[in-house]
């Protein structure tokens, strides 16, 4: 079976004013069908960029990306991967039912989802008539995975989607996202800063470095699914935590402290 997305030998070089710069270089690695996979490293070393790249927002300057079997510009066309930013991006003037609508009316996607019924699906059955400026940050972020699930991608993309949260609430949307994705077996591409929460979340993690952007390891997770908040208790959570800190560029183990990680 092909993978859901293959990234092989690929470079991508932005011009600048003082010379070119080269955000990622030979980064290959593939993503089986409804895998879990977490992207982290320091800032600068191309996490984004490699999102983009897979979400048709970029085109590479060398190697190639393929999305289902194609190019990422025929998956986007088909509504086959979608992309959730840091930020959730609601329209204040609408409400959430139609913040999560307008999605589908924009795209026109066929196979598509019922709003209500997602918003049942992520923990807000009957807010829906609600505005974005009455709900809390995780609230409003739980919208927006219901707006990004609703023309139904095979792939979901999510860049930083919980770095803006406190703590708790970061906790609770990972557990949240957890039992989104046990349900509908996404196949998800997940952007973080924090190791133990690319730990707790994913079946593998991709460590990148910087200057340029490169796979620096890839780390099979060895913990049982499903799972719950007492496993990060566990010792064999924290030897995983430990192994995965070992491979891992200084910097990143900086920044992570910073961001609470």
């Amino acid at each position: 079976m092909n993978p859901a997305i293959s990234v092989q030998n690929v470079d991508m070089v932005f011009p600048a004013p003082g010379g070119a710069i080269t955000a990622l270089q030979d980064v290959s690695f593939d993503i089986a069908e409804a895998e879990f996979v977490s992207l982290i490293g320091p800032s600068g070393c191309g996490k984004s960029t490699a999102l983009r790249l897979i979400a048709d927002i970029h085109q590479p300057t060398g190697g190639s990306v393929t999305v289902a079997g194609q190019s990422p510009g025929q998956s986007r066309i088909q509504h086959l991967v979608n992309l959730m930013f840091q930020e959730p991006v609601l329209l204040p003037w609408l409400n959430i039912y139609q913040n999560v609508s307008l999605s589908i009316e924009i795209t026109k996607a066929k196979d598509h989802r019922d709003p209500a019924e997602l918003l049942s699906f992520v923990g807000l059955k009957g807010r829906e008539k609600d505005y974005p400026g009455q709900l809390s940050g995780g609230m409003q972020q739980r919208v927006a995975l219901a707006r990004a699930l609703a023309t139904n991608p095979r792939i979901l993309l999510m860049d930083e989607p919980f770095a803006a949260l406190d703590e708790f609430t970061r906790d609770r949307m990972g557990n949240w996202l957890l039992s989104i994705w046990e349900r509908s077996r996404k196949t998800v591409v997940f952007v973080t800063h924090s190791i133990p929460e690319a730990l707790y979340l994913s079946d593998r993690v991709l460590i990148m470095d910087a200057n340029p952007g490169r796979i620096r390891a890839d780390v099979r997770v060895e913990l049982p699914r499903p799972r719950d908040e007492s496993m990060r208790e566990e010792i064999s959570f924290f030897e995983q935590l430990k192994a995965i800190r070992s491979q891992m560029p200084k910097s990143l183990y900086v920044e992570e402290e910073l961001n609470g990680g």
